[in-house]
């Protein structure tokens, strides 16, 4: 298979990707979310994609939530990803060597209390992780280090000096698995990803998040966003949770005439941490 993912090789997208097919997953390696999108739909050896939707810490990724609502995709899966940061350098270099730390401001932003520590380190700013760490190899850096995940240190043969550098512990991605094709639903799934939009009236919001609550469905998630050219009107992103299909078929029998519109993005098997 063939797996669209933003970001580079080594990112955290591909770690996401090998992490819910195998380590033998090829990727297509994109440089936005918009150019990931496209390519899943429309590019034929593309197989499908990996996207990051929401983090732990950061909240939400509110654009991706647009692209996918807009793009005609499915959703068949998701996977939990915890945002391990390490620091790598060339072959022979230590920690005492290293005079500058270059990656992704956010990675540098997670490993604050550990960078602090060296005062004398330049931190310089990249636009990726992995592809900071390729750099680092590529170019032969001395008294340079990368901070980027572990697959970014076996990918490019760098030595990590340094592991789990990052602050936060519990620092998790939420990255969804998206298609052209929608597939038919397992018997254990139990989790699903809805768009709806209700009426502009009063309660009419609260009528279906109390339908969804009657029926046993837990509401995992619920994002909304505004409706272009219709001020103050709104759309909402659902991920449900329920204990089997049935339930969800049920709940969604009961919110639909309660809407003026709803689509059932994917339902699948709620995934698990990595």
């Amino acid at each position: 298979m063939k797996i669209g993912i933003q970001g580079f090789e080594g990112s955290f997208h591909q770690i996401a990707a090998q992490s819910y097919f195998s380590k033998q997953t090829e990727v297509e390696c994109c440089a936005s979310f918009a150019e990931l999108v496209r390519k899943v739909k429309h590019q034929p050896d593309v197989d499908g994609g990996v996207m990051a939707i929401e983090n732990s810490i950061a909240g939400s990724i509110l654009p991706n939530y647009s692209l996918l609502k807009n793009s005609g995709l499915h959703v068949n899966g998701e996977v939990y990803l915890q945002i391990k940061q390490q620091l790598m350098v060339l072959p022979g270099q230590t920690l005492e060597d290293i005079r500058e730390v270059h990656s992704h401001p956010m990675a540098l932003l997670q490993c604050m209390d550990f960078l602090e520590k060296y005062p004398h380190i330049k931190l310089v700013e990249t636009e990726d992780t992995a592809l900071s760490a390729k750099h680092v190899a590529q170019k032969k850096l001395k008294s340079t280090a990368a901070i980027a995940g572990k697959l970014a240190a076996e990918l490019f043969g760098l030595d990590i000096i340094a592991p789990n550098i990052h602050t936060a512990k519990n620092n998790y991605t939420r990255f969804l698995v998206i298609s052209r094709n929608g597939v038919a639903p397992a018997p254990d799934a139990n989790k699903a990803s809805v768009y709806f939009q209700t009426s502009h009236e009063r309660g009419s919001l609260a009528k279906v998040l109390s339908k969804i609550a009657d029926a046993g469905i837990n509401l995992s998630k619920l994002q909304s966003f505004p409706i272009p050219a219709r001020e103050w009107t709104y759309y909402f992103h659902a991920d449900m949770e329920f204990e089997d299909l049935d339930l969800f078929n049920r709940g969604l029998k009961h919110i639909t005439p309660l809407t003026e519109h709803l689509a059932v993005l994917g339902v699948y098997k709620k995934g698990t941490t990595h």
